[in-house]
């Protein structure tokens, strides 16, 4: 008896200390198995700092509509040869790439489908700062971005209806119109007050331009850094997909700007046709992919986005990189052969002067 007791005794002890284990916000607690209040920690700041992000953006775009001609960027419109170089670029060689890369890499259906998906949205904002910072051509950098988010209301169904239909049926693909919608309102109305603002004062826009393209440049890295922390758990997925957004981005860089390049086109809008290229609108696959699969098929291909985004940044910047150096030694050496020439001139001049007594025509002055 005394016995049982102490058995009964140690039992209640334990339950208790195993009861005190729970956190004391649990709603459900038996022993060590407790089930805890959903946390909306994640959900709130992904709100808070889209709001803010989106606000910022909307500044960015103000600034680098501040670089944007109207009659040159009319001209662009009349005469589109540069924005059908960037169609074909965004339409046919992302899909395509896309779909090779599927195959090649033999992924998982589901997988297939993601990267098929990124191949098939339009061009980011991105790409309008980096276009910037390499001295491309900012009126064809911002009309080819406005028209391919135009132009994915009609291109994305077709594209994905093509080339998905070996693994998924394409009507399960969500496209949620109203964020392509609104994507493309908050790029033609910041961009639109910029062009005239650059138009009434020249001056104002210069300044505000480079404000716009720092705090641009500090955003594109504030964006991948966010989407790691927010998304820290869902980084582990198939190796094959980590190869994928690698290599996806970079060949989106060289045969845009192969392609351009073959086009005719002059290099500042090679270069501008290349970022378009490679640089693809991540929030929107994300947004498509949350929209279309269900939780467990998203634990497959999340994060691919991500990864497609972070690479795409990481190429960027070294094209960036190696543009800032090929200009700063095609600067220097350009200013060497002009300071020759000027001593060659000189001399050239003195030795003149001498044979004609002192007389130095009016033509070598």
């Amino acid at each position: 008896m005394q016995t049982y007791l102490l058995s009964q005794q140690f039992y209640t002890g334990s339950l208790a200390q195993n009861s005190t284990a729970c956190p004391a916000n649990a709603t459900i607690c038996k022993g060590t198995s407790c089930v805890l209040p959903e946390d909306n920690f994640n959900e709130t700041l992904s709100i808070i700092l889209s709001t803010v992000l989106t606000i910022m953006l909307a500044l960015v775009m103000f600034s680098m509509g501040c670089n944007v001609e109207l009659k040159k960027f009319w001209g662009h419109i009349k005469k589109p040869w540069g924005i059908f170089v960037g169609f074909l670029c965004q339409f046919g060689i992302m899909p395509l790439t896309a779909f090779l890369l599927s195959l090649v890499f033999n992924v998982l259906p589901i997988q297939a489908v993601v990267v098929l998906i990124m191949g098939c949205c339009p061009g980011g904002t991105a790409s309008n700062v980096i276009a910037y910072w390499v001295d491309g051509d900012m009126d064809l950098s911002i009309s080819m971005t406005t028209c391919s988010t135009l132009f994915a209301m009609g291109m994305m169904p077709l594209c994905l209806f093509v080339y998905t239909k070996i693994w998924t049926d394409s009507n399960a693909i969500v496209l949620p119109y109203d964020s392509i919608g609104i994507s493309l309102v908050a790029l033609i109305i910041p961009v639109s007050f910029g062009i005239y603002v650059n138009h009434r004062w020249p001056s104002k826009a210069k300044i505000i331009l480079k404000i716009g393209s720092i705090v641009g440049a500090i955003l594109i890295v504030l964006i991948a850094v966010v989407g790691g922390i927010l998304y820290k758990g869902s980084w582990i997925i198939s190796p094959k997909l980590w190869i994928i957004g690698t290599i996806f981005p970079a060949a989106g860089y060289s045969l845009g700007f192969f392609l351009a390049r073959v086009a005719g086109l002059s290099w500042h809008r090679c270069r501008t046709v290349s970022l378009e290229t490679g640089m693809q609108n991540t929030q929107l696959c994300s947004t498509i992919v949350q929209l279309s699969f269900t939780p467990e098929q998203l634990e497959l291909m999340f994060t691919f986005p991500l990864i497609y985004s972070i690479f795409q940044l990481l190429f960027a910047l070294l094209i960036l990189g190696g543009y800032r150096v090929y200009r700063r030694h095609r600067v220097k050496t350009k200013t060497d052969v002009e300071k020759t020439e000027e001593k060659e001139d000189s001399k050239s001049t003195s030795s003149h002067a001498k044979i004609n007594g002192g007389f130095v025509s009016n033509e070598t002055k």
